[in-house]
């Protein structure tokens, strides 16, 4: 195989990995924005990104998977895809031990703080992962005509 065919292939890899990646970030901004334009009503489902993770881990895998063939990045994806994952299953065990998520405990408090800061760090690991997809992007496409 040819160097030519590994670099398209890396290159639709790390194109790939990142639409996916990004998808749970995205759809729940572009659905509230959908939702306030046809009703009129402000309505942003928070817990989405947490809903359609597997996009964003199957998408993390096949970045990490560009970024071990065109040997950059590597850390940044993998780092940054582990901590998003052991942060939402941290939010969600934390939720079911706290009662959170059965209802047993009102969504107040401590124990509510302490879920939503570790959901958040979710969410910002999980925006790290993408934009070391989008530089991975960038690098595998700078200097092409």
């Amino acid at each position: 195989m040819n160097n030519h065919r590994i670099d398209k292939l890396t290159k639709s890899l790390a194109l790939i990995g990142t639409l996916l990646v990004w998808f749970p970030i995205l759809a729940p901004i572009i659905l509230t924005m959908i939702f306030l334009l046809k009703s009129g009503m402000f309505r942003f489902d928070y817990l989405m990104p947490a809903e359609l993770f597997l996009f964003a881990l199957v998408g993390g895998i096949v970045l990490a998977w560009a970024a071990y063939r065109a040997r950059t990045r590597l850390k940044l994806v993998a780092w940054s895809l582990g901590i998003a994952t052991g942060m939402l299953i941290g939010s969600q065990g934390l939720a079911v031990v706290t009662g959170l998520a059965s209802g047993e405990t009102k969504p107040e408090g401590l124990p509510m703080v302490l879920v939503m800061t570790i959901f958040i760090l979710f969410l910002v690991m999980l925006v790290v992962t993408g934009i070391s997809g989008l530089l991975l992007v960038r690098d595998l496409t700078r200097g092409e005509p």
